[in-house]
Order: structure tokens, then C-alpha cells, then sequence
């Protein structure tokens, strides 16, 4: 029988973390020649850990972060709509890597980055009150028990973004999996952040006219599931 995966100890793997054969990815090649400027991937973005502003953004704007950023939609919409703010985009795959650094520089953006680097050990890439917002939209819901442990939200992982994010930030969190957001929910009550927006029906709620439609949001909102949202700050 085969031991379970520990996601953490995957990720640390350097190994691991190039278990793509990367001459056999598409994208590889045309994110190192497109986009060298804008993609990070492992050992470069640890070198970065608390550089980003100065290093790489060369500003001292509010750093936000999207973690997982699928196709981009919401990367790039987010990106336009705030020149003066930085946002730094966590992906593994590199097809959404590319899906999505192509689509914000298509709009001329030079406040959007990316990162190849898997979230659960985000502290490793940036350091304390480096970050500001965090958004994270329709993670894997990992719906059987036994894969539990393998869903993002976790109490070390809260733990980390919280040490990460600067006070006063806030973390959004949107899911269709009512259970995953229940899940989502206490874990949140048992961190440190105080949660100030919960639904579990975003599109008739107060919060429905500054919400961005993602391509995931819209696919499951057309069969008729309900979208779920939390949003928790960092104290002052």
C-alpha cells in the first residue's frame, strides 16, 4: 500500500517541483523567451523573499496576490484596474502561467507578475508584512475525506499568510463547494483574522456589484450553483 502524499513535503522537494518533463511542456520555452521578465520560478523567487517592491516592482505600491490564477481573467481585470497597486500571481501548471502573464501583458501591465511556486509554503517566497490582499478564487475542494489534507485552506497555512500580510489586508476566499466552505469558514474563526463578509450566495448578496466574474464563477453559476464568499482581515 502506498504511503499518502504529504502535500508540504512535495512541494519542498526541489525535485519535485520540476516533476514536469520540461522539454516535453509547450510552455516552457515560450515563457522563457516571452516572458523572463515577468515569470519566476523557484530557486529566483526565494532569492526574492522580501525584494519584491524593490527588486522587482520598483515601487513602494501595495503588493496584493492572487493563488492560483487559473486562465487569468480576474489576474489581469484586477492588474488593469489598479495601476497603483503590484500583484504577484501563484501558479504550478505552466499553461495557466502563460494563460495568464499573456493576458496581462497584452494590456501593456508592468504592475503584474507571476510566480511558479506552490502557496503552502508561500513564506518561503515572501517575507513578514511583505503583502497586502490575498484572493484566493475556487481552489481544488478536494471533496473526499481521505484527500482532506490536501486542501489549501489549513490552520498552518492561515498561519502563514497571516505572517506574511501586512495589517489592516484582507483575504478573499470564493468557492462553489459548500462543504470546502464550511471547512473554509472554521477554519478561519479559529486564526487570528476577523471575517467581515460571509455568503453563501455572492450573486444575491450586497457584495454582488463589485464582484468580478471569473470563467470558473461563470461556468458553475450556469448549472445553477450558488457562489460562496469570505473575506477576513488582519487586525491593526
Amino acid at each position: 500500500m502506498i504511503a499518502p502524499l504529504n502535500m508540504r513535503d512535495f512541494y519542498l522537494s526541489k525535485e519535485n517541483m520540476q516533476s514536469i518533463r520540461e522539454n516535453d511542456n509547450p510552455y516552457v520555452m515560450k515563457l522563457r523567451e516571452g516572458y523572463g521578465d515577468s515569470v519566476y520560478e523557484e530557486d529566483r523567487a526565494q532569492s526574492l523573499k522580501g525584494k519584491w517592491l524593490i527588486d522587482i516592482f520598483k515601487n513602494q505600491n501595495p503588493l496584493d496576490i492572487e493563488i492560483g490564477t487559473g486562465n487569468g481573467y480576474f489576474f489581469a481585470h484586477q492588474s488593469f484596474q489598479n495601476p497603483d497597486r503590484n500583484l504577484l500571481g501563484f501558479e504550478i501548471k505552466y499553461k495557466c502561467i502563460y494563460q495568464t502573464i499573456r493576458r496581462a501583458t497584452s494590456l501593456g501591465l508592468l504592475n503584474a507578475k507571476m510566480i511558479r511556486f506552490h502557496a503552502n509554503v508561500i513564506d518561503q517566497v515572501l517575507g513578514e508584512n511583505e503583502v497586502d490582499n490575498v484572493y484566493i478564487f475556487f481552489p481544488d475542494p478536494w471533496p473526499k475525506k481521505r484527500h482532506f489534507k490536501n486542501r489549501l485552506i489549513q490552520d498552518d497555512f492561515l498561519q502563514n499568510i497571516y505572517k506574511i500580510q501586512k495589517p489592516g489586508s484582507f483575504i478573499e476566499f470564493k468557492t462553489d463547494n459548500p462543504e470546502y466552505f464550511d471547512w473554509t469558514v472554521e477554519k478561519f474563526k479559529n486564526s487570528p483574522y476577523e471575517i467581515a463578509r460571509l455568503t453563501y450566495d455572492l450573486h444575491t448578496s450586497e457584495w454582488n456589484g463589485e464582484n468580478f466574474r471569473t470563467h470558473f464563477e461563470n461556468l458553475w453559476t450556469r448549472k445553477g450553483l450558488k457562489i460562496m464568499l469570505l473575506r477576513a482581515y488582519k487586525s491593526n
